[in-house]
Parts: C-alpha cells; structure tokens; sequence
C-alpha cells in the first residue's frame, strides 16, 4: 500500500474552477497548513503533521500540479504562478471551515505560502519557509558557475515544449537527482516514500515544470511590484534554511529582513529535506513560531 500520514484522513477540495487538491487533514484545534516541496507531496510532512496533530487541526495538501492533486493545463504564465497557486490554499482552508490560519512551507511551498502572506495578510496568522529564498532574491544571487546548483531552474524555466521532453525522457533519474543529493541522512527517505515521490512526479512532469516557468517570469514580477510598493510580511515569520550564503556569497538573513520585519532567521546544519530528516526540530520551530 501506498504509504499515509497516520492517523489522518483524506479529502479531495475543490478550490478553483475545475482545480481539487488531494488535502490529509488531522487533528483539531488551531488551524495549521503545511504546504510541500520539490520533488515531493504531502507525503514529506508524515512525522511533523503527526507530531502537531496533538494540539492544532493539520492540513496537508498536494499543491496544483503534485501528487493527488489536479493538474491544469498551462494555458498561460498565470496558471501556475504562485499568486495562482496561494488563493488555492485560501479557497481550501475556507472550504474546510478556517478564515484565518497559519501557514508553512518547504522549498516550493515555501514560496507558494510567502506569496500567500503577501497576498492575504489579514487570512495568514504565521508564516514559517523552509530553505529558501523569496523568488526574486532567489535569481538575483545566482551567478557565475555557483550557479550550477540550481541548473534545473533555468532548465526549467525555457519555453514549453523542451525541458518536458527532456525530463519525460528520464524522469526517475531527473527527480531521483534531487532525492539523492539534496539528502544528508538517506534513511529519512524510505524506497516505499521514495518510490511514491518518484510515481506523483513521473506522472506530473508538465505541471512541474509549469510550476517553475512561472518562477522565472510572473512570479518575479509579483515580487518586483511588492517590493517597489514596500510590501512587507505582516505577521511572525520564521525560516530555517541550509548556509547557502557561505557557498553562493549572500547574507541569508538579510535578505529575509528586508520582506519580514517580525522574523526569527535560523540556519541548520540538516539536509534539504528537513521535515524528514529533523521533524522534531521542525515541529519544535513550529510551535515555537506559533506561540509568538
């Protein structure tokens, strides 16, 4: 059988027109929605969702294009930008009962719940972001052969048709890249999880790779407009992330500070997929954002 948070049950939501997310909700008490990352589902907050279902009611969804999740066609940029991609996650947590939520997010969530933040300051009550940077500080510190790390973005991000093909053509490989490398304890992967992450992503190439077009276009506007405006994050931020800086020569936490004025900015020596690899020091920043 295919593996499941324990103990939680499973819905299909619709948020938007002709869009579902496959969502696994437990617990009860205060609202709390955990958004995955790349190359994942929800699947990767198995043991944190378990761990704060004692005392907050957990949502995990798949995202639009992951997992169990539908998966529209890229029409347009607008499709899977992350403005897109954040009124989803509203339009669920309305649809199961909750105005006001707070909200986190790993690698790709991440960024999905920052635009969600930004977008809906009055609806999100805390923002945690795993292991990454807002989109736009994001391509503005990648350059020269450091750059090399993210290959897959500017893969990613070239028009429709070629990068498709090219991940089609391999895509246990492509993903399973990711799985490797972005891993510093193998164990906290498991071949039945690895598997079910490999099966949803084999399966989702093209919205995937939709995902992270828009991450090199609308999404960098967004971000742009937010910035000239002097948007900022109204709520108790919290981020985690790896000491990237040291290796691509930025200052992690400030650039966080620049967008979140409330922040509590921690680097970890854990791999890339924390909440699998540390999920009780994960929980534990959860609850420690939560109680702020």
């Amino acid at each position: 059988m295919a593996p499941v948070i324990a103990g939680f049950d499973h819905h299909r939501v619709p948020v938007a027109d002709g869009v579902s997310l496959h969502t696994a909700v437990g617990g009860s008490g205060p609202p709390l929605v955990l958004l995955h990352g790349f190359p994942q589902t929800h699947l990767m907050w198995r043991h944190v969702a378990a761990d704060l279902a004692a005392d907050h009611t957990v949502i995990c969804p798949d995202l639009r294009g992951y997992g169990a999740a539908d998966k529209p066609a890229e029409t347009d940029g607008t499709v899977y930008a992350k403005r897109t991609m954040a009124a989803d996650i509203v339009a669920l947590a309305r649809e199961l009962g909750h105005e006001r939520f707070a909200l986190a997010g790993h690698d790709r969530g991440a960024l999905v719940a920052f635009r969600a933040a930004l977008d809906h300051p009055g609806t999100i009550s805390h923002l945690a972001c795993l292991d990454v940077l807002p989109t736009l500080d994001m391509w503005e510190v990648m350059h020269g052969v450091t750059a090399a790390v993210g290959f897959h973005l500017y893969l990613m991000a070239q028009p429709p048709g070629l990068p498709e093909r090219m991940i089609g053509a391999a895509p246990d490989a492509f993903f399973g890249h990711f799985l490797d490398i972005w891993t510093t304890d193998r164990a906290a992967v498991p071949p039945e999880v690895r598997a079910a992450y490999l099966a949803a992503c084999r399966a989702a190439v093209p919205s995937i790779v939709a995902d992270y077009r828009a991450s090199a276009g609308v999404d960098i506007e967004h971000d742009r407009a937010d910035r000239a405006a002097g948007n900022t994050l109204r709520m108790p931020v919290s981020v985690l992330q790896q000491d990237w800086g040291a290796a691509l020569g930025f200052d992690a936490a400030a650039l966080w500070r620049a967008w979140a004025p409330d922040l509590r900015h921690t680097t970890v020596d854990f791999g890339h997929f924390m909440a699998e690899e540390a999920p009780d020091d994960i929980a534990k920043a959860l609850r420690d954002l939560l109680a702020r």
